[in-house]
């Protein structure tokens, strides 16, 4: 049976998930990167940080970095953290309590699982930490509308397709903010968010031999009229 009691701290992660999906409402875009040995090695002076600083310069908001049980993954985040202060910067991968811990212990502001798990999502909330949730079938979207979740990720949502938010939408009402996540290009950003999701998570292709996608900077070129500056 699917705990849905309510911590004491349940307002303030209701209110945090509201500040994200804001933030998220500003720019739809979130890229997601993840380190590589050389990275750990090589520190600020390594591929992740010269990536992160691109994106930056792009313009993006929104920098997933994917979990790793690296010895130093902890100390690699803090840097990234203390180097880009006006990113905001979240986790990806998240599959144990271990790898949780370390994201709340690191002060991220929240981070991704690509499945429903419920254990991951109690401790999470008892944490006042947002761990958004990844969904695949209508059942999971139920799951995580009960527990209160108020975004998840649609994972992979290039084997649902773009019109499977479409297809849901009435019997499920009211749909949390949904993220699409997987398989999906930088030139078909526009097309998910025409389909009604709120934002979308690009990783693998976006980025070859340290060139960006140019469908990205023509979406962020379309799009820099339109975000607004957001703080934290």
């Amino acid at each position: 049976m699917q705990n849905t009691s309510k911590p004491k701290n349940h307002l303030q992660w209701v209110q945090k998930q509201q500040e994200l999906i804001n933030s998220f409402k500003a720019q739809p875009l979130i890229v997601v990167l993840r380190p590589e040995e050389k990275d750990y090695e090589n520190g600020p002076e390594g591929n992740l940080f010269f990536l992160i600083e691109q994106l930056c310069l792009e313009g993006i908001i929104h920098v997933e970095i994917g979990w790793s049980s690296h010895p130093n993954w902890l100390n690699l985040i803090e840097e990234i953290i203390k180097k880009f202060p006006n990113t905001l910067f979240g986790a990806a991968s998240i599959t144990s309590l271990i790898a949780l811990d370390s994201v709340i212990k690191v002060g991220l502001p929240y981070s991704m699982t690509p499945s429903w798990d419920e254990s991951l999502q109690i401790h999470a909330r008892e944490s006042n930490q947002v761990l958004i949730p990844g969904v695949f079938s209508p059942t999971e979207i139920q799951q995580a509308i009960s527990f209160g979740n108020q975004i998840v990720k649609l994972f992979p949502a290039s084997t649902l397709g773009k019109n499977y938010l479409n297809r849901i939408q009435e019997p499920l009402k009211p749909i949390p903010f949904m993220i699409a996540a997987g398989g999906i290009l930088a030139n078909d950003i526009e097309e998910w968010l025409d389909a009604g999701f709120g934002a979308v998570a690009l990783g693998r292709g976006l980025i070859n031999n340290k060139k960006f996608d140019p469908s990205l900077r023509k979406w962020l070129k379309i799009q820099s009229g339109d975000i607004q500056k957001v703080n934290y």
